[in-house]
């Protein structure tokens, strides 16, 4: 059975689960900062700035931050889990390597750890949408898929920081995810439109894939959903498999040399 192609990615996900299930309200305390930024910037600012005009309709200030905090929310769910905690596993507990001495694949092992933390990141999503949703700040019945592209925003960021992370030499390395994570929270839309920008930037974060988590969100909770969010999808779910595929790759010749 240890040739089958299937991936068996539960065991890592129940490890995860048991290791957590004493400190799950460390998990839970990821969900407050984006609550924090829903009231201070949606709310808050929100009341002097009133409506901007997003796509030729007028949108509530409100509705256009919580889009951008649901994807960010998402995306913050799996960068935790798939940096220190990933670091940790691979360099210091040697988790990864218990894991390859029993029949198990690195393909199952990174799908088990990127099922983990996409889950993590869903759980952040779903309860800040519902929050969202308690201050008035979804405009459309279509926000109803805005979880799943939440679970897809969080799996393509689930594979990038692991892949990242497989680059990571030491712990002070990990200064470096701030001048990584920060300003791509803060220049892909988040808390401006895109015609705020300089034109020349325009492309530099239409690039980025929090703009496309954050862009395709926004058009499921203000209603304005078009084919053009159909490149959104396409551009989240390749960069996954993509940065999937490179992560078990390069593990293999980390964990197996």
């Amino acid at each position: 059975m240890t040739g089958t192609r299937f991936l068996r990615p539960m065991p890592p996900v129940e490890r995860n689960l048991l290791s957590w299930k004493r400190q799950w309200w460390v998990i839970l305390s990821g969900i407050f900062e984006p609550i924090f930024y829903l009231l201070g910037m949606g709310l808050g600012l929100g009341g002097l700035v009133g409506v901007i005009e997003l796509q030729g309709q007028v949108v509530e200030y409100s509705t256009f931050v919580a889009a951008g905090l649901l994807a960010s929310s998402a995306m913050n769910g799996v960068i935790f889990e798939t940096t220190y905690n990933f670091f940790f596993k691979l360099r210091e507990a040697k988790v990864f390597d218990a894991m390859l001495n029993a029949p198990m694949r690195m393909a199952d092992v990174i799908a088990g750890e990127v099922l983990w933390a996409v889950s993590r990141g869903a759980i952040y999503a779903g309860i800040f949408l519902l929050i969202s949703l308690a201050f008035g700040a979804i405009g459309s019945w279509w926000a109803l898929l805005s979880l799943p592209a939440a679970i897809l925003i969080a799996l393509t960021f689930a594979a990038m920081g692991a892949y990242g992370t497989t680059y990571v030499r030491s712990w002070q390395d990990f200064d470096m995810i701030g001048l990584f994570i920060l300003p791509m929270t803060m220049g892909s839309t988040t808390f401006f439109p895109l015609s705020v920008y300089p034109d020349w930037a325009h492309p530099l974060v239409q690039a980025t894939p929090l703009y496309n988590g954050v862009a395709l969100v926004r058009d499921l909770n203000t209603g304005l959903v078009g084919w053009h969010d159909v490149g959104h999808v396409i551009y989240l779910l390749a960069a996954g498999v993509l940065f999937g595929v490179l992560t078990s790759r390069r593990l293999d010749r980390l964990l197996r040399a």
